[in-house]
């Protein structure tokens, strides 16, 4: 077994054992139409389904276009054509071909990013103007474009240097860089799209901080996010690692003056830290990222797979082709692993939710709340659901709610 394919199954035995350990078995409550229809009128399921119908169309053609793209612009041999003309400088070949394929990414889902955004507005999910809009979307999309010129000038310079072993390098800086951006995002790429205030002194704050300190997880502060000007979606959630830990929540929530509802969120999100989510994404993210690399030194090693990537190896600039058609269609596919990982690890927060504070009518009321103000799928067809969904639907929830009897072990 060569070395690069024992790299490999070893992230991928880790990831494996990782997920053993920590994703609980907690299976999906089953919840019949009747049950929905007894917490959802009517026309409140009309309307979600509606909205469904219009903007579904727009979601499959960005999804699609995300793996097509840059498919296209590598079998075609436009990434090479564009890396080749600049062969003499290296490090401006490879972003040349990383801004092509990003940038043409971009371009032709503009279309379908500003319809979806146009049925969000009709419903009155989004909010702020086309400016705003804009302005995330060029920040976003720089900001992805430098990361990514980042990793793949690390990425070929090091198979430049070190011809035989870049791939170890690669994958042992690959776990340091997923930590460090979990450490780093939260106070350094968040504030560029939102601004986080100190939540008021007065009895939510106190009774949020007294709900950590009784649950015994240390967080450093927390924070409003200025949502409003972007949306009128409802959330909260726990962001960072160790010092730069923090619960977050959007003005829109706090600003229904629904206090224990409130409560109830932040109770879901402190679920999260108490098992370690956090730290699980990462590990799983990072061990993700070295498989990666282990592969991609397996897969260049066929002189099939050079020939189809148009491509001379890990050294060459035109090898980012390759690299990021490989990661678009791995993230579409591993998308139902994914999201059914997502689920169990929420309804686990669930469960942690109704234990901490024991009042399971405010939950029903705060996930009938957020499905509405949020137009969360009610009941979605069980393929979508597998593929698409991260959370449980709310109707899910709030059964599982309404049916948990908090245990001695939960309580202790």
């Amino acid at each position: 077994m060569s070395a690069a394919l024992s790299g490999l199954v070893a992230a991928m035995l880790l990831g494996a054992i990782a997920c053993w350990i920590w994703v609980p078995r907690i299976g999906r409550t089953a919840v019949s139409s009747a049950e929905i229809d007894a917490d959802f009128s009517r026309a409140e399921r009309d309307r979600e389904e509606g909205f469904r119908q219009r903007i579904r169309p727009w979601g499959y053609v960005s999804l699609g276009l995300g793996v097509l793209v840059p498919t296209v612009l590598m079998m075609s041999a436009a990434v090479a054509a564009v890396t080749t003309a600049l062969n003499s400088h290296w490090v401006l070949a490879v972003c040349a071909g990383v801004a092509l394929v990003s940038i043409t990414g971009w371009l032709v889902n503009l279309i379908p990013a500003a319809m979806s955004r146009r049925v969000l507005l009709d419903v009155g999910l989004a909010t702020g103007s086309w400016g705003r809009w804009w302005r995330d979307a060029v920040l976003a999309q720089g900001i992805g474009l430098v990361l990514t010129c980042l990793a793949m000038v690390g990425l070929i310079g090091a198979a430049r240097w070190w011809p035989t072993g870049w791939w170890i390098v690669v994958a042992l800086i690959a776990i340091v860089v997923v930590v460090v951006l979990s450490l780093v995002v939260p106070v350094v790429i968040e504030p560029m799209f939102n601004r986080f205030t100190p939540l008021a002194q007065g009895p939510l704050r106190r009774e949020l901080m007294d709900l950590a300190q009784r649950d015994g997880v240390p967080i450093q502060d927390v924070l409003v996010a200025d949502a409003s000007k972007r949306t009128s979606a409802l959330n909260a959630y726990v962001s960072g690692l160790g010092p730069t830990r923090r619960v977050v929540v959007h003005d829109t929530l706090v600003d229904r003056e629904k206090d224990a509802e409130v409560v109830a969120v932040v109770a879901h999100e402190l679920g999260h830290v108490v098992a370690r989510d956090v730290w699980f994404g990462t590990l799983v993210g990072a061990l993700a990222a070295a498989a990666g690399v282990c592969a991609l030194e397996l897969a260049l090693g066929s002189p099939s797979v050079l020939v189809f990537g148009h491509c001379a190896g890990a050294y060459d600039p035109a090898v980012v082709g390759l690299v990021l058609t490989a990661t678009a269609w791995i993230g579409l596919l591993a998308t139902p692993l994914m999201n059914g990982v997502s689920r169990r690890i929420e309804r686990r927060a669930d469960l942690h939710c109704f234990a901490l504070i024991d009042d399971p009518a405010t939950v029903v009321e705060m996930h009938r709340a957020l499905a509405l103000t949020n137009i969360a799928a009610l009941e979605p067809p069980a393929l979508r659901y597998l593929w698409f969904a991260s959370h449980p639907t709310s109707p899910e929830r709030i059964k599982a709610a309404r049916e948990f009897t908090v245990s001695s072990d939960l309580r202790a």
